[in-house]
């Protein structure tokens, strides 16, 4: 069992590595954002600052609508290949890119690769996964997805130079290289993930659905043994499995399925509509309105990264152990009475560590419920027959609303105030805790297939 729990852990730790390139893209441009917007002159744009930083997140929409149809259609490998392919020439062209449409043209790009990996990743390793340690095992997606970012706001804290006052940022190394070589860095582990991804089996669950039952048996057995394998063979040939290929968009608005897909979504959206990311993708605008210099504010950021690691820890020891509704629910509560705080905080112009220690308690509270139980929830809810349309569904969905909240920042920040736009999100946190109360139901410790039942039957 030991080599078992060992081959599972390998397996889910490469295809995870789609998460820590999902999550370096994401935020490097964070710390590349007071250069490249000087470099190409929309420093005083708040419109073309939001489209810059946001164009990426139109990228995860175009990758997660090929993605659901394909990995249903070729399998979940394939997809993680190309989306190792695509981080590679992203990293690249972003860096090299001299002009803004090219700049954006590359974020693009990368943004597809993180739709792609934001969407399997996950959905493999819980089709692998035993059920006793499946939100464990998922986690480590929402591990890997901190640990890139915490390696890009590590990257651009030790690539970009230290800034003098009197400086001219746009003529120093910073506003022509340092920018360009934070991005480039993503390349390293794409090509490791690109060359690793080789040496994973297909989803069990996906060769079964394809009629490939001895090698979906194999796969089990190399997992968990005998007995295990003999168990999930029994529960796939007892389901409906075999219609997988038959699969399509209407299924998803038939029968029980309607309800199942509007829980997934708005648990999605939800999970960005919390506001976390503006945390991370406008860090020195939260952190400038707290009264913090450029270096302070990087090194803050190194701060904030650290803490979502350690917490995110604490999520995946509790998601099989408290269950992943109560840890939503703690998230929503918890989001909405730091928000509250934080608004006032900005309201009073109160500020320097007071700010700091809000926005770390706030990602803390995020890192061990919202970021890590949203994942597991979508990955395991859904039949295997349309997992991969209906995951690629909700997570349509939430990079739908990221781009939302991602665009919208500067321009609700610039008519609310720091203050008016946290205070907005504390109440989208208690909205969402009144529809997990209600609505989501308890999946800890089920089978995908004991969990397909449950939810269909469900009246």
């Amino acid at each position: 069992m030991k080599k078992s729990s060992t081959y599972l852990l390998s397996i889910s730790t490469v295809s995870a590595m789609g998460g820590l390139l999902f999550g370096y893209d994401f935020v490097v441009i964070g710390g590349a954002k007071p250069f490249y917007e000087l470099y190409f002159g929309i420093a005083d744009l708040p419109v073309m600052q939001g489209w810059a930083m946001g164009s990426a997140i139109l990228g995860c929409l175009l990758g997660v609508t090929i993605a659901g149809a394909l990995a249903d259609r070729y399998g979940r490998r394939p997809l993680l290949t190309a989306a190792a392919a695509i981080f590679i020439a992203a990293s690249a062209g972003t860096g090299a890119a001299n002009e803004l449409w090219l700049f954006i043209a590359y974020r693009i790009l990368g943004g597809v690769g993180i739709g792609i990996a934001s969407n399997l990743s996950p959905m493999y390793i819980a089709e692998v996964s035993p059920a006793e340690v499946r939100g464990r095992f998922v986690s480590i997606n929402q591990l890997t997805i901190v640990l890139g970012i915490l390696a890009a706001q590590t990257a651009n804290w030790l690539i970009a130079d230290p800034v003098v006052a009197g400086d001219d940022i746009l003529l120093s190394w910073n506003g022509q290289t340092g920018w360009r070589v934070m991005f480039w860095a993503c390349a390293l582990p794409a090509a490791l993930f690109f060359a690793l991804v080789f040496f994973i089996p297909e989803s069990p669950r996906w060769l079964a659905g394809k009629r490939g039952y001895d090698r979906a048996e194999a796969v089990f057995l190399r997992i968990g043994g005998a007995d295990y394998a003999r168990r999930e063979m029994q529960g796939l040939l007892a389901s409906e499995d075999k219609k997988i290929e038959r699969a399509g968009v209407r299924t998803l608005f038939r029968g029980k399925l309607p309800r199942i897909l509007m829980i997934g979504t708005v648990i999605a959206v939800f999970q960005q509509w919390c506001g976390i990311n503006v945390i991370f993708n406008y860090a020195h605008e939260v952190f400038a309105a707290a009264g913090y210099g450029v270096s302070d504010m990087l090194f803050n950021i190194v701060v904030t990264g650290l803490t979502n690691v350690a917490f995110t820890f604490v999520g995946m020891y509790a998601v099989d152990r408290l269950g992943r509704r109560r840890l939503l629910m703690a998230g929503a509560c918890g989001l909405a009475g730091i928000y509250s705080a934080l608004g006032a905080c900005y309201y009073m112009e109160v500020s320097g560590l007071a700010v700091l220690v809000l926005v770390v308690s706030a990602i803390a509270c995020y890192a061990m419920t919202l970021a890590p139980v949203t994942w597991v929830v979508i990955s395991e809810i859904f039949p295997t027959r349309v997992r991969g349309l209906a995951m690629a569904t909700a997570t349509f969905a939430l990079w739908a609303a990221c781009f939302a909240l991602t665009y919208t920042f500067p321009i609700l920040n610039d008519a609310l105030g720091s203050y008016g736009t946290f205070w907005l999100y504390g109440l989208i946190c208690a909205a969402g805790f009144v529809f997990i109360k209600r609505i989501l139901p308890e999946t800890k410790g089920e089978s995908l297939e004991s969990i397909e039942k449950k939810l269909c039957n469900k009246d």
